[in-house]
């Protein structure tokens, strides 16, 4: 409205901020004869311990600017609404908040607003113009605000939606990001692997990839052995960072001169952007290494492969996407997810933008939201078509053999797809195959060629987290673990309803608050892996990632090389734990060290190795629960209620804990005994008929 109030929060202070306002928001401040306030509300949010959380600061601002109470009165308002809001949380945070509100105050200024517009440039398009058609006239248009305006005619009519937008969708959202040092760095890929976004990159390459590179690109020799004689290169997407911190934090490795400085470091976007932008655009144009010769798929390994979930709107530091990320590098070109309602299906598949992406050859998952109650049946579905289509297609295989050649229909029906040069081989038969079939005029030999892509083996993965698996879609996953078909599923604990408000789930740990367990829940964590390991032809794994990083490669290897069903639990950090996620990955240690989350595998392959089929992963605790419970507000916040309560669930978490790995490690020294092979019946004499007990008849 005309004569009303802007307020800008801005690292531009009140000299500068007006220049670098665009020419149509400078327009609009002239024409509606705006009074303009500007803040730097994340300066003043890190200077009194807030982090990044500015809600407080632009709370008070508000009331501070907008006459709707007087000003006094306003501000302590504010301050009772704080106490009374975080009071639950301790001293520490409500004078934290405090601290905001008086140095909110004493950071805002008013904006001298000039006669005119001085702006020399405009507002960037919404969406590159190198962007799909598609993506310009329809994402763009909801990106602005717009969608409402779209006929329904815009739409894809099969309802389904185009894979890697998001990489149109520049947020600019982080005020910081990492900057690799190329001279320090160890090449682990670490950073690379933890980055909930994939917004830092590794890349190995031919040394010729670096002709026509920007001034400002960084490269090194790579130094292993396996890749002798590439050039390697940490880097990251500017616009797509959150700034989350956790790739600094799994950094191991410091400059021995300054060792507060490790091989990637947070540095101010403002200065480097442009820079960046230059040297991530040139970064993508270079070709991934072949995967044929990634030869140890381990941490390092695998974060050569192109990942195929990339920039999301998860939440900054998210504990999910890492695991979602790994499994689409290893599995994603043949991959059919479905994925249960919650975070994961938000930051998944929420328009207008998809981080679902496909690699050069156009490959990608197939992904799809199923309900709550019922993905576990859903995904089930996917397996039980492909095996169908799979054995049509067999068997057609087996039919056309003469107009195919013997030789290469054999060399398709009997390919060895454990590996990625297997399935590159067996790829490469079926263009064969397409080729050959494509002059025979038969309706076996079209429907051959429509199916021949289920002659390549299919990764079929289940998502979800704690409300899905453990709760509302609780008997739907164990009929689809009580089967035996190859199927994995991925559950992404966070250990409560994250993405509905924070309710306490089946998987919610003791003595944890949350929405419906204010106080502390009072029952132990259902112990999933435990009830899936009771059917003993099911794969179970829990994994943490910041606590085993390898671990965790090796598990999803595993899981998904083993012919039936796999159940992965993946510790999953979330804001709603209460800290700062950039010690996220800290923090899944410590849950491990104090034996509160084991690392186990349970693979009924090993039982005909006669070995135990339980192998737990994990040492002996090293520090008590307490250790790892004292660093989470939704622990601490229990304390603060009621002590005697928050000390008697903390005794029995203990207790719990150690009880519990007192069994995983009773079964670990259990081996199943193998089934003996029957002795073949005798022969009844020739013209005779005998009784199975061997008594003569009378």
């Amino acid at each position: 409205a005309a004569g009303g109030t802007f307020l800008l929060n801005s690292t531009y202070g009140p000299e500068q901020v007006w220049d670098e306002l665009p020419r149509e928001a400078q327009q609009v401040i002239l024409e509606k004869r705006l009074k303009f306030f500007v803040i730097d509300a994340l300066k003043v949010a890190a200077d009194t311990g807030m982090g990044g959380r500015i809600n407080t600061i632009m709370q008070t601002c508000f009331f501070a600017i907008s006459g709707v109470l007087p000003r006094e009165e306003a501000i302590a308002k504010i301050k009772y609404s704080i106490e009374k809001t975080y009071g639950k949380k301790g001293k520490e945070v409500v004078e934290r908040n405090f601290a905001a509100v008086d140095h909110t105050l004493a950071h805002m200024y008013e904006v001298k607003v000039p006669g005119g517009v001085t702006s020399k440039f405009g507002r960037p398009p919404m969406i590159s113009d190198a962007a799909p058609d598609f993506v310009k006239k329809v994402t763009a248009v909801m990106l602005a605000g717009k969608g409402d305006l779209l006929p329904v005619s815009a739409f894809p009519p099969d309802g389904t939606w185009p894979l890697g937008t998001t990489q149109w969708e520049k947020r600019r959202i982080a005020t910081e990001v990492p900057i690799w040092n190329p001279s320090v760095c160890i090449q682990c890929n670490k950073c690379a692997l933890v980055c909930p976004h994939a917004a830092i990159r590794a890349k190995a390459y031919e040394p010729a990839a670096l002709g026509g590179a920007p001034e400002a690109y960084r490269s090194v020799d790579y130094k292993a052995a396996d890749l002798r004689g590439l050039k390697f290169t940490i880097q990251v997407a500017p616009e797509d960072c959150t700034g989350c911190n956790l790739c600094v934090s799994v950094c191991p490795a410091k400059d021995k001169s300054n060792p507060r400085r490790k091989a990637i470091n947070m540095e101010a976007v403002a200065p480097v952007l442009d820079k960046e932008k230059r040297n991530y655009d040139f970064f993508l144009d270079i070709p991934e290494v072949d995967r044929s010769k990634i030869t140890r798929v381990d941490v390092k390994g695998s974060q050569f492969f192109l990942p195929l979930f990339e920039y999301s709107g998860a939440c900054a530091g998210c504990g999910e996407t890492p695991y979602v990320k790994l499994v689409t590098q290893l599995y994603g070109d043949r991959a059919l997810i479905a994925n249960a309602t919650g975070c994961s299906s938000i930051y998944g598949g929420n328009l207008p933008t998809t981080p679902y992406t496909t690699n050069r050859d156009g490959r990608g998952p197939a992904w799809c939201n199923s309900l709550f109650e019922d993905n576990a049946e859903f995904g089930l579905g996917f397996r039980l078509a492909i095996d169908k289509h799979a054995e049509q297609t067999r068997e057609l295989v087996q039919m056309l053999a003469p107009q195919i050649g013997d030789e290469l229909a054999g060399a398709i029906l009997a390919a060895d797809q454990s590996t990625e040069p297997g399935i590159v081989a067996q790829r490469a038969r079926v263009i064969e195959l397409r080729q050959k079939l494509a002059g025979v005029d038969k309706p076996e030999a079209r429907r051959l060629i429509l199916l021949a892509d289920y002659l390549v083996k299919k990764s079929v993965w289940l998502f979800g987290g704690d409300g899905w698996a453990y709760d509302i879609g609780y008997g739907g996953l164990d009929h689809v673990l009580s089967q035996t078909r190859n199927i994995n599923v991925l559950v992404l604990d966070t250990e409560v309803y994250s993405n509905t408000g924070g309710q306490a789930s089946k998987s919610t740990p003791l003595g944890a608050a949350a929405k419906f367990a204010a106080s502390g829940k009072a029952v132990h964590k259902k112990d999933l892996g435990l009830m899936a390991m009771s059917y003993g032809h099911v794969y179970v794994a829990s994994i943490a990632m910041g606590a085993a990083d390898n671990h965790t490669v090796k598990v999803i290897q595993e899981a998904e090389s083993y012919d039936g069903p796999s159940l992965i639990i993946a510790y999953s950090h979330c804001i709603a734990h209460g800290y700062d996620l950039r010690y996220g990955m800290e923090q899944q240690t410590r849950a491990v060290e104090s034996g509160i989350w084991p690392l186990y595998r349970y693979d009924p392959r090993l039982v005909a190795t006669g070995k135990p089929p339980l192998v737990l992963d994990s040492k002996a605790p090293k520090i008590p629960v307490s250790e790892y419970t004292r660093n989470e507000t939704r622990f601490r916040m229990v304390e603060k209620i009621d002590r005697d309560r928050f000390k008697q669930l903390g005794h029995a978490a203990q207790e719990h804990t150690s009880q519990r790995l007192a069994l995983y490690q009773h079964m670990a020294q259990l081996t199943l005994p193998q089934p003996q092979p029957q002795a073949e019946p005798e022969a009844a004499p020739a013209g005779g008929g005998g009784n199975s007990s061997g008594a003569e008849s009378e």
